[in-house]
């Protein structure tokens, strides 16, 4: 029996170590760790554009005239072959009225022609009819058809000068501009409003001289929209430098989600691969001083439930993606603390709160 109670006894002191070690661990500071990787390092620069329109039309007439009507006000969304102003087109109306009846007599004079030249070519020349008659009523034949085509080509002329008195959207946009009212007397070349392609835009960013060679197909172009980044299109890239800013153009498409109107500032960030390797942490595990210097807080194992840290100055490269490229201080594999680190001190013992980020 003594025996027995002596056994249990050691049993209750081993479970209470036991419990008093986890009840120590869990007074240590929980920590997250991330493992120091080695991954392509990426350049990004921070880009600013402004939203263009892919197409802009100063509208005018093509013929000179009255303004007689303005059926579209700024701001209005019209679509492709709308009628956007009218010209006073009495004069042409009665000149293309006149332009078909002149038209129509030709025709008849022709179909006269043709009657008449059928009938002698029935009788048969030189039995019933001279030969010269027939030739006589060709000849008439050939030149009511060119007097028709004539008249024919006259009325097309005065149909297109009386569309001219129309002004029509040549695609679908909206109008940000009225330049003229009713009643002015407008010429060719005068603008009358300007229509805007609100659904094809690009956005237009200056970008460094020394990205053109660099930007391929896997670089990335991520578009600023409220607190988050939107992948673009980039269209394109125009192969001129200015030479005050030492910048080229690099154009790209909106993306739908966006919502930007032309004439409006864009940021954006450009990403672009350097085809090297490089060690990288998350930002998360930096810890940056007055003074400069940055540090990070490398964890290693002292038994299964507590890690060692150490505080380890490194140098920076370029960021990227949330993350940074350590050029010195760390190895490949190593663990640094990314979440906990702001009261950490050297040499304590810590356990893991949640499981590696990475």
């Amino acid at each position: 029996m003594g025996t027995l109670i002596k056994s249990l006894h050691g049993v209750l002191l081993f479970l209470c170590g036991l419990f008093s070690l986890s009840t120590a661990a869990q007074d240590l500071p929980g920590v997250q760790l991330e493992t120091v990787s080695s991954e392509n390092i990426i350049e990004e620069v921070t880009l600013n554009g402004t939203v263009n329109a892919l197409r802009v039309s100063g509208m005018s007439a093509a013929v000179a005239g009255l303004l007689e009507a303005v059926r579209v006000e700024t701001g209005d969304r019209v679509s492709r072959g709308d009628v956007l102003v009218e010209l006073d087109d009495e004069m042409v109306t009665w000149e293309l009225a006149a332009a078909r009846a002149d038209a129509e007599e030709a025709r008849s004079r022709l179909d006269e022609a043709q009657r008449r030249l059928r009938e002698a070519r029935s009788v048969g020349a030189g039995r019933n009819i001279a030969a010269t008659e027939v030739s006589a009523r060709e000849s008439e034949v050939a030149a009511s058809e060119a007097a028709l085509a004539r008249l024919e080509a006259v009325r097309r002329q005065v149909e297109v000068q009386a569309d001219r008195h129309r002004v029509t959207a040549p695609f679908d946009g909206v109008v940000s501009q009225r330049s003229r009212d009713i009643g002015e007397w407008v010429t060719p070349g005068d603008q009358l409003l300007t229509l805007v392609d609100t659904d094809n835009l690009r956005l237009d960013f200056r970008v460094p001289q020394s990205f053109f060679k660099r930007i391929d197909d896997n670089s990335r172009l991520l578009v600023q929209n409220g607190q988050e980044l939107i992948r673009a299109t980039i269209d394109v890239l125009v192969p001129v430098n200015d030479p005050q800013s030492r910048t080229f153009l690099l154009r790209a498409i909106k993306p739908e989600s966006v919502k930007l109107l032309p004439g409006m500032s864009s940021q954006a960030v450009l990403r672009v691969t350097t085809g090297e390797l490089g060690l990288t942490v998350s930002r998360d595990a930096i810890n940056r001083y007055p003074e400069g210097r940055t540090t990070v807080w490398i964890a290693e194992p002292e038994d299964e439930t507590t890690w060692a840290v150490t505080e380890k100055r490194v140098r920076l490269g370029t960021g990227f993606e949330g993350r940074v490229e350590v050029t010195s201080g760390l190895e490949a594999d190593q663990k640094v603390v990314v979440r906990g680190n702001e009261s950490l001190s050297e040499g304590i013992s810590v356990r893991i709160a949640e499981r590696e980020s990475r």
